[in-house]
């Protein structure tokens, strides 16, 4: 990704940017806040969405404590919070690095791993406003957005 500000060359002009804005706003409005994602995966799950993210970040695999913590962007004592609540409930269990001891590893169970499955299903489901395009505007937002992550490299 680049993080660099446009050079002058590239700058856009006060209308493009206005628009630009604009565009930006009504994607993050879609992504972030239509249908409440976020809420309807705690609901599904009985778990806050911390919890459900750290399930999340597990099903790719076992990871130290250090690690999820990292993962999560979260401090190591709200990790452990968050972890302790998972064991406790049976989602993830808690063991001794096999290779280093100092270390906790931090694993799904069969139902941690469900309810992580649970999670992306719900987030990965397109808005209702998203389904109703015309496969031919679907195909030109498809192509728009892979432009724009092109654009990012």
């Amino acid at each position: 990704m680049n993080d660099n500000p446009p050079t002058a060359e590239l700058a856009p002009d006060g209308a493009t940017l206005q628009t630009a804005t604009r565009i930006w706003a009504a994607m993050s409005g879609l992504v972030l806040e239509h249908g409440d994602r976020r809420k309807q995966v705690s609901d599904a799950l009985g778990l806050s969405f911390a919890r459900a993210k750290a399930l999340r970040r597990l099903a790719a695999g076992p990871l130290t404590m250090r690690e999820l913590a990292a993962r999560l962007a979260s401090d190591k004592a709200y990790t452990t919070l968050i972890v302790d609540d998972l064991v406790e409930r049976g989602l993830v269990a808690r063991t001794v690095h096999p290779d280093d001891r100092r270390y906790k590893l931090v694993t799904l169970t069969d139902t941690g791993r469900a309810a992580a499955a649970r999670a992306d299903q719900i987030l990965a489901r397109p808005p209702a406003a998203m389904l109703s395009l015309t496969r031919d505007d679907l195909a030109t937002l498809e192509r728009l957005l892979t432009a724009l992550r092109e654009g990012e490299d």
